[in-house]
């Protein structure tokens, strides 16, 4: 974080602690407090919705626990603050570990009507269960007391502010960490996220429980300020408010949730009054036109693409202008001004104005990659063992009634570059995805070095030794090229998720040795340069190397290069050939499935070939390459 950001985060939240001194008015100091109250929950939706890209819409429900929680223990047992926000948090989260369990076997609609379903659920519970929540009559709970007397209305602002402050620092860590890159990863490819040891079930998991901490604590705070809960409060149209705000305020960035909060709250009480309606209106038109003429002028946009925006704003401050009473319309111009957002802000207002800077300042300075520190790249592991470091015995993979693999023997020697050939659909690929645990063999055992592994999930595979690349690149697209292989080092960390909030020692330690690693690797695979860059601008070359990187921070044992080659020009192809020779030389295995036959035929020591899921030949490149059956199955029997 640099100078510059941490002065004006300084700034924002003194000016958040000076606001109740200059501004005594209780209604404006209750609308701010509502802000970061709900600002704490936005920051707990924001790892589930823009880290790991889970639809979820029983983050109500969530909140109204968090509210009863604090509620009925102050009820019945008049509990202090300083026991209901820890059991607020603490029960929420167990219940969105309830919730998560079952829910996460599904993805999308599937698991917004699940998460929905819970809200629903949740509601109607506390609206039923009158012996513990008083039913539909609600709870009443004063300000908080410390040292028996009661928190005045400033004090109790405060206390928020700090709370906020508190939970925007640990989710910032969280998401800076380890931790944050695995939710992220899992959302851009969750099968790359496996095959690097990541279990994509596990951590998706532990981010519902992680909101659903942050939206309990939200819901005690809540009930506090209102000092009155009933259940008709933590209904559909509150989930979708929430939701609503992280799209509209902008994912992954603590700004975004706070300018999302600001929204939700503010924008239907500004709609209650006609003259502040026409102020909004005609603002917001005249930044629409001066900003699409400037991206006019720079050539940044056509003007076709702004034509609808420029439209829909002017027409708005025209309307507000001709209306004489907003009462009656005041629904369908939040739900046109949202749907205006949502549709042409597809990365919220703080993504937007992100973009904008990029484009008027020009190409965006990177910040300077860190540097090497000259060590080897590849772990120097024990690689000794069984001369066969790989044996496949009678692999059938039956899709339907489909064979993709047919009984194949495959038998890998350590230290070896091993080629796997043969014509499109022959069941190369398929082999690749039951060894690493993406597919379950119908029938058949597979042995690596001295462990069975037929069966056992890709994250565990991963973690025991063998790591691969993909037919089609799979990168984490929106995370930088050094991320990307800190991902294949998460196995590396130990530290704890407290150790990661309070920033202790250990994980500090941890997170610099990692990166000082993942940077040997880049450099390993000539990307050190092009550390910071996201690894969806990268050259489709680079691409390919960096997901060779990432591979190696598993340290494998045996490394699977699937089609490394595919797309790559003669010079790179020359660099790839390389890389592969120095990873060899480090004594790692590698099964190689390439269509470039004078590179494999150039680089591997044993070739096995595949042709409609059968085994039909194996032996040195030459032997393979005056064989009759291979000649036959590339070039057909009449060619042959």
């Amino acid at each position: 974080m640099n100078a510059l950001k941490k002065l004006l985060i300084g700034l924002g939240f003194a000016a958040i602690f000076i606001f109740p001194v200059v501004q005594t008015n209780p209604y404006y100091i209750h609308l701010v407090e509502t802000i970061m109250i709900y600002t704490i929950l936005l920051f707990g939706l924001d790892i589930v919705v823009g880290y790991t890209g889970q639809v979820s819409l029983g983050h109500a429900g969530l909140f109204g626990i968090g509210a009863y929680t604090a509620g009925v223990l102050f009820m019945h047992m008049h509990a202090p603050i300083w026991i209901t926000l820890p059991a607020a948090i603490a029960i929420t989260a167990a219940f969105g570990a309830v919730l998560a369990l079952p829910a996460l076997r599904v993805t999308g609609p599937y698991l917004a009507m699940v998460t929905l379903a819970f809200g629903t659920i949740i509601q109607i519970l506390i609206n039923e269960m009158d012996w513990l929540t008083e039913g539909p009559m609600g709870v009443r709970i004063p300000k908080p007391h410390i040292d028996g007397v009661a928190m005045g209305d400033e004090h109790y602002y405060w206390l928020v502010a700090v709370l906020m402050g508190l939970s925007m620092l640990v989710v910032h860590r969280i998401l800076k960490s380890h931790l944050g890159r695995a939710f992220e990863a899992l959302r851009d490819s969750p099968v790359a996220s496996d095959c690097m040891g990541v279990s994509v079930y596990k951590y998706k998991v532990i981010a519902f429980v992680l909101s659903a901490g942050f939206a309990g604590l939200s819901g005690a705070l809540y009930s506090y300020s209102e000092q009155y809960i009933s259940p008709n409060t933590y209904n559909f149209e509150l989930t979708i408010l929430f939701l609503l705000a992280i799209i509209m305020g902008g994912r992954k960035t603590r700004l975004g949730a706070i300018l999302g909060a600001t929204i939700i709250v503010m924008l239907p009480k500004l709609l209650d009054d006609i003259h502040t309606f026409r102020m909004v209106a005609l603002a917001l038109a005249v930044v629409v036109l001066v900003g699409s003429l400037v991206a006019i002028s720079r050539k940044i946009a056509q003007p076709r693409t702004l034509l609808i925006p420029v439209l829909g704003t002017v027409g708005l401050a025209v309307f507000a202008y001709s209306l004489k009473n907003i009462t009656d319309w005041r629904l369908t111009i939040f739900g046109l001004m949202i749907l205006l957002v949502v549709y042409y802000l597809q990365d919220g207002i703080v993504g937007f104005v992100k973009k904008c800077r990029d484009l008027l300042v020009g190409q965006r300075t990177m910040p300077p990659a860190p540097a090497i520190d000259g060590r080897d790249a590849i772990s120097a592991a024990v690689r000794s063992g069984p001369e066969q470091i790989l044996k496949a015995n009678n692999l059938l993979m039956q899709f339907g009634g489909v064979k993709a693999l047919n009984n194949v023997d495959l038998v890998v020697q350590r230290g070896s570059i091993h080629g796997l050939i043969g014509p499109n659909g022959s069941g190369k690929s398929t082999m690749m995805n039951v060894l690493t645990g993406i597919y379950v063999p119908t029938a058949g055992a597979i042995q690596f070095v001295e462990e069975q592994i037929h069966g056992k999930s890709s994250a565990h595979i991963a973690l025991n030794g063998i790591a691969r690349t993909f037919q089609n690149v799979q990168l984490f697209g929106e995370m930088t090229a050094l991320e990307n292989v800190l991902v294949g080092l998460h196995h590396t960390f130990r530290s704890t998720l407290p150790e990661v909030a309070l920033k202790l020692p250990r994980h500090s330690r941890e997170e610099k040795e990692a990166i000082a690693r993942a940077m040997n690797l880049l450099n390993f695979v000539g990307l050190a340069d092009l550390a910071m860059e996201e690894a969806r601008n990268l050259p489709y070359g680079k691409q390919r190397l960096l997901e060779i990187a990432r591979a190696l921070a598993l340290d494998p044992r045996l490394l699977l290069l699937d089609e490394p080659a595919a797309g790559l020009t003669a010079p790179d192809i020359k660099e790839l050939v390389a890389i592969i020779h120095k990873i060899r030389e480090h004594g790692i295995t590698l099964i190689l499935i390439e269509h470039h036959m004078d590179m494999v035929m150039a680089i591997c020591d044993t070739v096995t070939v595949l042709d409609f899921g059968q085994k039909i030949a194996e032996g040195t490149p030459a032997e393979v390459q005056t064989n009759e059956k291979v000649v036959e199955a590339y070039l057909g029997g009449e060619a042959a």
